[in-house]
């Protein structure tokens, strides 16, 4: 059969940033073998972590996810890519893990304009704030230095142990991720304001 407008058959992206917990998402793959396999869930968590790299950021979704599934794309109700299916916890049921669209679009126009991914960095140690330590401080959220590396940007800064970042360029940080995933999208060079 001719396909009259072959765009019509290119995955559109759709913005992972978007996303809330309770979405509905598809998860599309080959596990096992068999092929063209689609399942379906909800989202369970953004921005989760899962101990298999630095820098991440998963979409959690209850949307069976096996193996011959990675790869394959993670899309919304409207049909539009938010994630590509990437890891499960094979000890539970309904823990798969998709990285974000957003991230893997960033990583690609790295790879494409510079042949590599080239990140920022600050040159600091950062954990989270704790309950006590928010009340003993008296801030809500953010994240504490515990380090700062000899010589990095953040000590040419003046970044100081115990320093509290609660926001890069005005938004908000929450968390550790929220931090390094900021920083890691900054181009190396550009000043940036904690």
């Amino acid at each position: 059969k001719e396909v009259k407008d072959p765009q019509s058959r290119v995955a559109k992206l759709g913005d992972s940033d978007k996303l809330k917990v309770g979405q509905l998402v598809i998860a599309i793959g080959n596990p096992y073998g068999l092929e063209r396999t689609v399942t379906m869930g909800v989202i369970s968590a953004l921005k989760r972590s899962i101990g298999v790299t630095q820098y991440e950021s998963f979409i959690q979704t209850d949307a069976p996810i096996n193996p011959g599934n990675s790869g394959g794309p993670l899309v919304n109700i409207r049909g539009e890519v938010i994630g590509i299916n990437t890891a499960i916890v094979a000890e539970g049921q309904g823990l798969g893990f998709a990285i974000p669209i957003n991230l893997a679009k960033w990583v690609a126009d790295q790879l494409i304009t510079k042949g590599k991914v080239v990140r920022g960095w600050l040159g600091v140690l950062i954990q989270e704030i704790t309950p006590d330590m928010a009340e003993a401080l008296g801030v809500k959220e953010g994240v504490i230095i515990a380090q700062v590396m000899p010589s990095s940007p953040a000590q040419k800064a003046g970044i100081k142990v115990g320093d509290i970042v609660v926001a890069i360029n005005g938004e908000k940080v929450s968390t550790v991720r929220d931090l390094q995933l900021r920083v890691m999208r900054t181009p190396p060079g550009t000043e940036i304001t904690l």
